[in-house]
């Protein structure tokens, strides 16, 4: 397929790219091609819309779910949501002509910050399915990618699609026998690894993956030559060999409908599943789930958001990578390192237009906060809390002597959208943000549902909501109660294609007419604004019958003890409820596993009890009165708002070490696991009800 057009004159960016190229530590590009916005001219033309539709969607003889990765599904096509479905290629390519001289990727190497256009962008991804082609990539099988946030995680992850396979993330967490799992499941015939504590993940396990032909290494390369595997430099210089032609004769033969995308749940009750997402689920809801939040497209503002939670994760996924693609946003890659502390260093230097972080992140910037305000002198501290608790005719004054400070400090000063979701988030932490004049915009999906399917905006919000279905997008309540609290099932182009290999599974998550039922129960208000009330499978029933959901309890313990970090409801199948209690204590900047050290705050609120405890051995292996009998204190305020008797909190205990990714009882997104937590921590929950004679 020959270019037809003229290149224009180089552009700055181009003129830059060696020095680029130098810094993200190869030269991916052959020193015959320009990057400039005309170059890429290798893809499907499309002279109308219609022109990306499969003709063959509308077959009957395509059901809404397939558990084959090579399978085809009937899209949820609805007078609701009529956008013509199209491909990642083609998503990418019209970006191009709007984006192509633009910054798309921001890393930093050696202190300073370089940048890669959308023209490089896309020039890279075709490099990189070329280099997938060579090394035996088949169609509808997986390049696995086990490695923080990079340029390379980007470029491989569009390669892949373009090269017709499946992206599949790999949370860096993820022990041998869970990379081998995966691994195994999706067939990958390519892994791409950042480290050599990643790479030796691999190497353990090479010998039970038959279908793995090569491993890629981009951040720090192997000890010594290995066969088959490749740095990401020599790996992108494999492909050169491959035609362009015969790679647009593989994006040409894509179709909206094919599984492009592989993101494996967290396996808490079982096996991961593997959750395969189509080329429109990709692009749709990076086009309709994004506006639903207010992102903005580049011909208005362009977008810089800070990459750091895992891609492996369908929200960091769909609205890092696929939703930059859209939009032409500008994605700037934090370090190795971010959640450990220095996150908030590239905040600042970066300063997003839009931010997400899963609670528990939230949760961490603003015990900091409270941190060095606690340190702070009496005349700060005093302004701080002064401008949090104003009455909204003096917000101004305060938002400008002192809150806007505080928002430039945390690298928020240009930030006018800061999302969560993933898990529930405190009422505290809400309305501490809400103090600082930052609105926490809630998002409520699965990956079953390609990441967002309610949306909270500027335009959209209303607190301790997670907003409304996206515009598009269905859902409705089954089973209700009396309260209007019932299971949440949704339908639309969001919802995922099925479970790879798992016929079972995915008969289970959908119902006969493609409804997807989450297993979440919550409620709708009257404007359509959705409150999620727990996981039906947390549902606790006691003994007695009573269906107790255990979030609003445990989000009112933390409410009312602030020197609590976990509060976990126990009592399924018991007489009565009791609580596993976990103190706020400072996390080791290594390895971001919890200290025995209390934080200023939580040492505040012990000074304030009439305990002197810095620590957490202290209070729990000496049993400090003063803080177990606040904390007392608290939980039978809780009590008393409670709705009736079987609700109360008869028995709890505070646990010597605060929950975590390492210690088993979080996810890689923070969520609790509870299943865990019960298992590990039998023996003291099991002294709970132990009959006292």
């Amino acid at each position: 397929m020959p270019d037809s057009r003229e290149a224009p004159q180089e552009s700055r960016q181009d003129a830059n790219l060696r020095t680029t190229q130098e810094n993200l530590g190869s030269s991916f590009l052959t020193d015959g091609q320009t990057l400039s916005k005309a170059s890429p001219r290798h893809a499907p033309e499309f002279s109308s819309p219609e022109k990306a539709t499969d003709a063959r969607l509308d077959s009957p003889e395509e059901a809404l779910w397939t558990t084959r990765a090579d399978g085809r599904v009937h899209l949820r096509m609805d007078p609701s949501c009529p956008q013509p479905p199209y491909t990642v290629h083609r998503m990418f390519y019209e970006a191009l002509d709007k984006y192509g001289d633009l910054s798309a990727l921001g890393f930093k190497r050696q202190g300073t910050w370089e940048y890669i256009s959308y023209s490089q962008y896309y020039l890279l991804a075709r490099k990189a399915a070329k280099g997938f082609l060579k090394l035996g990539l088949e169609r509808a099988h997986s390049v696995a990618i086990l490695g923080f946030n990079s340029p390379e995680w980007f470029f491989s992850a569009v390669g892949t699609v373009f090269a017709g396979g499946i992206v599949t993330g790999i949370y860096t967490t993820s022990s041998p026998e869970a990379c081998q799992y995966i691994a195994q499941d999706c067939h990958a015939n390519v892994i791409i690894v950042d480290t050599q504590k990643q790479l030796e993940k691999i190497l353990k396990i090479w010998k039970n993956l038959p279908h793995l032909k090569a491993v890629v290494t981009y951040r720090e390369p192997p000890p010594k030559k290995m066969a088959n595997v490749y740095t990401m430099e020599e790996f992108m210089e494999v492909g050169n060999e491959v035609p362009e032609e015969a790679l647009d004769t593989i994006i040409d033969a894509q179709q909206p409908n094919q599984c492009c995308v592989l993101v494996y749940t967290s396996g808490t009750t079982g096996n991961p599943k593997g959750v395969m997402l189509s080329q429109d689920n990709i692009t749709w809801t990076a086009r309709y789930g994004s506006q639903a939040g207010d992102i903005q497209p580049a011909e208005v503002q362009q977008e810089v958001v800070v990459s750091y939670l895992p891609l492996s994760h369908i929200a960091a996924q769909i609205y890092d990578l696929w939703t930059g693609i859209q939009w032409g946003a500008q994605v700037c890659f934090a370090e190795p390192d971010a959640l450990k502390g220095s996150l908030v260093n590239t905040l600042r230097e970066v300063e997003p237009t839009s931010h997400m972080g899963v609670p528990r992140v939230w949760e961490k910037i603003m015990e900091r906060i409270q941190e060095v305000a606690a340190q702070s002198g009496f005349i700060w501290r005093k302004m701080l809390l002064w401008a949090i608790d104003l009455k909204p005719f003096t917000t101004r004054l305060a938002d400008y002597l002192v809150l806007a400070k505080v928002r430039q400090a945390l690298g928020f000063a240009r930030c006018q959208k800061n999302f969560y979701g993933a898990a529930p988030m405190t009422v505290e932490t809400q309305n501490f943000f809400l103090g600082l004049n930052i609105r926490l915009y809630a998002g409520y999906g699965l990956s079953e549902t390609s990441g967002p399917h309610f949306m909270s905006s500027p335009y959209n919000y209303r607190l301790y909501s997670s907003g409304k279905v996206v515009p598009g997008c269905q859902v409705k309540l089954v089973n209700q109660d009396a309260e209007g609290i019932g299971e949440i099932c949704l339908w639309g182009r969001t919802i995922f294609m099925g479970y790879l290999n798992m016929e079972d599974k995915t008969c289970e998550a959908l119902d006969a007419d493609g409804w997807l039922h989450t297993g979440d129960a919550g409620r709708l208000d009257a404007d359509g604004f959705l409150y999620i009330t727990g996981r039906l499978k947390e549902l606790i029933i006691t003994a007695g019958g009573e269906n107790v959901p255990p979030v609003p309890i445990e989000e009112a313990v933390k409410t009312e003890l602030p020197i609590i970090s976990n509060a976990m409801l126990i009592g399924d199948q018991r007489k009565f409820l009791s609580m596993l209690l976990t103190l706020k204590c400072t996390l080791d900047p290594d390895t971001s596993d919890p200290t025995d050290n209390l934080t200023e705050w939580a040492v505040e609120f012990c000074q304030r009890v009439g305990s002197k405890a810095t620590t957490v051995s202290e209070i729990v292996q000496k049993k400090d009165e003063a803080v177990y009998q606040a904390i007392e204190e608290g939980i039978q305020r809780v009590n008393m708002n409670a709705a009736a008797q079987p609700y109360h909190i008869q028995k709890w205990a505070i646990l010597e070490r605060d929950f975590s990714i390492s210690g088993g009882e979080l996810g890689p997104t923070m969520k609790l696991k509870r299943l865990i937590v019960l298992e590990k921590y039998k023996d003291i929950i099991d002294s709970f009800y132990q009959e006292q004679k």
